[in-house]
């Protein structure tokens, strides 16, 4: 196996550090410092961050350098429709893999789930909620439209830490979703069956968070939130 280079090094570093949210949308990529923690020049660090660029991460702004990019307004509508597309189709490409040992499992989150609503913290449901979702398309025999999901959540992270925090209500809906998907998958239903309810589920949440948003109470903190 190749061992790992410089660039690659100092990308995955980056990378993990703006979709766990410690570099945040405007948040200044200095080359020296982090060159100097990884121990290298700032060489491979510039490939890094160039890559960045190109996957729309990280802009250059004249006077000010490198940056994780900012969020437009739109950017959080548009992530959840693509992701709501690829994760419908990669929940119904897993549909006929799926053993009784998974859906057992993806039914004890779920579980979990309708247990937290009592005392709801929103952080720990989405965490609950990717778990549920991540059991049910990680077995998708498409590689390119995976990779696609798995980006759509980790930009979901970087837009929103919980669109449960600003529609808490939509909490009781989601885990109610869960169950007629797990049933559909339970039953065999057609693939297209399952795709539909998976998409229209993502949905469901984004149209939540836009009505909310509409409202005239809805202040610009809520909509960071």
């Amino acid at each position: 196996m190749a061992a790992e280079s410089k660039s690659e090094i100092a990308y995955r570093l980056i990378r993990e550090r703006i979709d766990s949210g410690q570099y945040g949308p405007g948040y200044r990529l200095v080359l020296a410092p982090i060159a100097n923690e990884l121990d290298m020049s700032v060489v491979p660090v510039r490939e890094a961050i160039r890559r960045l660029e190109a996957e729309q991460l990280v802009t250059f702004e004249r006077n000010i350098g490198a940056q994780v990019a900012l969020l437009k307004e739109t950017e959080y509508q548009h992530t959840m429709e693509t992701l709501a597309l690829v994760e419908g189709s990669a929940t119904a490409l897993s549909a006929p893999t799926l053993t009784a040992d998974q859906l057992r499992r993806a039914t004890e989150v779920n579980e979990r789930m309708r247990s937290s609503l009592e005392h709801f913290d929103p952080h720990y449901f989405t965490e609950l909620n990717l778990e549920f979702h991540r059991v049910l398309f990680e077995t998708c025999p498409n590689p390119h439209i995976l990779d696609l999901v798995h980006r759509g959540w980790n930009r979901m992270r970087m837009l929103r830490d919980s669109s449960f925090g600003f529609v808490p209500e939509r909490a009781h809906e989601s885990v109610a979703e869960h169950d007629r998907i797990l049933q559909l998958l339970a039953d065999r239903a057609p693939a297209i069956e399952v795709e539909l309810a998976a998409r229209e589920h993502r949905l469901a949440t984004l149209h939540a968070v836009l009505e909310r948003q509409q409202q005239p109470h809805a202040s610009a903190a809520d909509s960071a939130a």
